[in-house]
This record gives C-alpha cells, structure tokens and sequence, in this order.
C-alpha cells in the first residue's frame, strides 16, 4: 500500500488539520445549541458532567479503534469484526438513515432563520422548499472528490468557532453592562432533575461524531498518528466552544424567551442591536450559522454514506448503495437515496406540523433517536475487540485494566440510553403521547425496514 493511495485505490487527502476540522465540524452542533441551553443554568453542570463521564471515554475508545482497525467504513467494520455482518449491517443502516432523517430538520432550522433574517413572512411550506433545494445541494456537493469537498467542514468548522466565540465573549460584555439575564448562581447550575431534562439528550447528542471520520478510515494520512492526534486537539476544542455558546446565550437572553429556532439570532440581535453596524453583524454572523448548517450535514452525510457504501460492498447492505462514482470514488447512489428520503420526509412532516419549531423538534427527536441506536452496540463491540484481537497492533491504546475499560463501556451504555429515553419522557412527568407516540412509531418503522433491506442483502 502506496502513502498516497489505499489498497482500494482511495486518495489519502485527509491530513491531521483536515481530521480535527472535519471532526469539530461533525460534532460541534450550532442547530441544538438552544435546546440545549434550554435546559436552563443547570445546562452548565450536565455539559460538565457529560464531558467528563462520557464525552472523554468515548473519544478514547474511538481513538483506539480507528488506530487499531483504520480500514474504509469505521464503525460498520469495527462492528463486523466483534459481532458479524448481521449486527454491522443493522447498525450500519440506523446510522445511515438517520442523516437522511435528521437532514429535514436542520434544513427546516435553516429556513427558519433564514427567513428570520431576510423574510419575516417567509411561510412554512416556503420554508420546506428552501429545505429541499439545500438537501440537493448537500448532495451534489458529496458527490464531488474528498479532496475538493472536505474544504466544506473545513470552513464550517472555522464559522462554528467563531460563532461560539462570539456568543460566550460578547455574552459577558453584555452581562457586565446590562445585567445577567438568568440566575447563574452556583446553587442554580447544579444538577437538577425536572422539566429541562427533556432536552438533556441533546447535550449527548450534541457529542457524538469522533468516529464520522473512520468512515474515511482509507482517504486518512498515517491514520495511527493523526486519529489520536485529531480526537484530542477536537475535544478539546468542542468543549471549550461548547460552554462558551452556551454560558453566552443563558448570560444574554431569559430563558422564556429561548426559542429552538430563533435562539441563535435572537441572542446575536440583543447582544448586538437590530440596527447600524450591530445589525449588519448580526447579519455577517447568521450567514456563518447557515453555512455552519450546510456544512455540518455535508460532514455527516459523507461519513454515513461512506460507511454504508463499504457495508453494501461487503453484501450487508443493498448493492444499491455500495455504487462508486468511477472518477471521484464517493459513494454515489447512497447519497442520492439520501436526498430523495430527506425530501419525501420533509414534505410529509409538513403536512404534520404547524410551525417550523413544531416541525424541527418532531425531527431532531426521531432522527437522534435513530442515530444513537448504533453506539449501544459500538460500546461493547470495543470490548469485544479487545478480547478477540489481543494481539493485533494497536498504535494508539486506552490505558488501564479490563474492569476498568468495562466501567467505561458501561457509563457510556448508560449516557445513551437515559438519551434515548429522555428524548419522549422525563421522569417525574407524564408521557406526551401525541409527541412520543409518533416518535416511537417512527423508530419502529425505521428498524423494521432495515430488517427487509438487510435479509435480501445477505441471501
């Protein structure tokens, strides 16, 4: 195998900058920076919570896998090789569709601040066609040669740490000439357990995506040295901007006033004025949190349809899938079934939902639900491994012996699925079944096609 090229003939044009840029544009979320700050000042202490007792493990653990197993396809072939194709293909398949169904939702978030800024009046079904027109863009632009495309997250990542910059410094500029807007005592960013545990999931969610780039596991330059190197550099990083943006928006604006929409924009115009040179930036930075948008579905959708390009190559999933474009090596056909899903989910959402908030929630809600499905497998397919492939060189390893690698795996068990959990019942509330029940039909649905498309796959 040739440094430039992979043995399947992949172009190695990920370097160690692309990784950390490509990974902190996967996981450093703009679009739930608001549900997440939604929580209230409690948000602080589960942010802080989460990093340690799960973000930091499971940056770890992805680490050692993808040094260890560096080939195309990431989490499909790590759980190939502990559980089977069967596991791999199922899993391959949630993480999958759920691009194809979390897409609808950003786009929606993105007309809706889009017209938040430039048309006011701009109505819902409006709305749903400048969330087609960008799904399709989304697409092409996935289909052009890695290393042409990765510029995209390249620059999202740079827009996304600006804006959270931005949010957190000037969030503090404000509080110290206006007043703080949410009570930020010590006694009120504890942990407490009522009503805004129903948008804690998003702060889990919001920390997913160090393995989006072992999709790419064959396009990486010396994957063993720069994989631990990028997780690191990117955790950090995500971290950081992830409580400035959100200290910054609680500093701000009350939490009333929070929208999961408007949030962003209704915070840059307080901190920053509706008029004159304000308004101009707060024009300048919602420009930047709509290319983040952009970009960060054009980060996810390659990594997903990569991966399940490599399990359709392998015959776990539908061949359909594994098409590669004979010039550029993107997998084609995957990404076009991308987009006809995210289109036909986008219009019959809007025949459900009233507003593009209503709508937004109802997708993000189902789509994560979706997409955290497969890390309840990943976690025990990294203990597995280690049991298996003892004697398998690994450049890069978590330190530490097997009962404690166990307790890792187990607490980020148990992080995922109080996420799961959390997305349609809170604990000391009722279930909203008009909310879950759809919800829950929905994931059900989604596990039982995959179901149909994995048997025929595998005959």
């Amino acid at each position: 195998m040739s440094e430039a090229s992979s043995k399947k003939g992949f172009k190695r044009v990920m370097r160690s900058l692309d990784m950390t840029l490509f990974t902190v544009c996967a996981i450093l979320v703009i679009d739930t920076i608001a549900p997440s700050a939604a929580i209230g000042p409690s948000t602080i202490s589960w942010w802080i919570i989460t990093l340690l007792l799960f973000f930091i493990p499971y940056g770890l653990i992805t680490a050692e896998l993808g040094t260890t197993y560096p080939e195309q396809g990431g989490l499909y072939v790590w759980i190939n090789r502990a559980f089977g194709g069967r596991w791999a293909a199922r899993t391959t398949w949630l993480y999958w569709i759920n691009v194809a169904l979390w897409m609808p939702a950003v786009y929606i978030l993105f007309a809706g601040m889009f017209a938040q800024l430039f048309a006011p009046d701009l109505g819902l079904w409006a709305q749903i066609l400048i969330g087609i027109v960008m799904t399709w863009i989304t697409v092409a632009i996935g289909c052009v040669t890695l290393e042409t495309s990765k510029w995209v997250p390249n620059i999202g990542a740079i827009f996304k740490a600006v804006i959270m910059v931005v949010l957190g410094v000037a969030g503090f500029v404000y509080a110290s000439r206006n007043g703080i807007a949410n009570d930020l005592s010590f006694s009120a960013i504890l942990p407490k357990w009522d009503a805004g545990l129903f948008f804690l999931p998003v702060i889990v969610y919001n920390f997913m995506g160090f393995e989006l780039m072992s999709g790419a596991g064959e396009e990486l330059k010396e994957p063993g040295k720069t994989i631990p190197r990028a997780i690191i550099l990117s955790g950090i990083l995500i971290a950081v901007f992830y409580l400035l943006g959100t200290v910054g928006m609680l500093v701000a604006l009350p939490l009333d006033d929070l929208g999961l929409v408007d949030g962003i924009i209704d915070t840059f115009l307080i901190l920053f004025g509706e008029g004159g040179l304000g308004g101009a930036f707060v024009v300048v930075l919602g420009i930047m949190a709509l290319y983040s948008f952009f970009a960060n579905m054009v980060t996810w959708t390659m990594g997903a349809n990569k991966t399940a390009a490599e399990a359709a190559g392998d015959g776990e999933l539908p061949k359909v899938f594994g098409k590669l474009h004979p010039v550029n090596k993107t997998p084609v056909n995957a990404f076009l079934i991308t987009g006809i899903v995210s289109t036909i989910v986008i219009i019959l959402y809007g025949f459900m939902a009233g507003t593009a908030e209503d709508l937004f929630w109802a997708l993000f809600a189902f789509s994560s639900m979706v997409f955290l499905l497969p890390y309840l497998v990943m976690f025990p397919a990294y203990l597995k491994l280690r049991d298996k492939d003892k004697d398998i060189e690994r450049p890069y390893r978590l330190k530490g012996p097997r009962w404690f690698l166990a307790l890792l795996v187990v607490i980020c068990e148990l992080f995922i699925v109080q996420a799961v959990v959390f997305f349609v019942w809170v604990p000391g509330e009722p279930v909203d079944w008009a909310f879950a029940a759809p919800v829950l039909i929905g994931v059900v649905l989604t596990l039982v096609v995959g179901e149909f498309l994995i048997k025929p796959a595998q005959k």
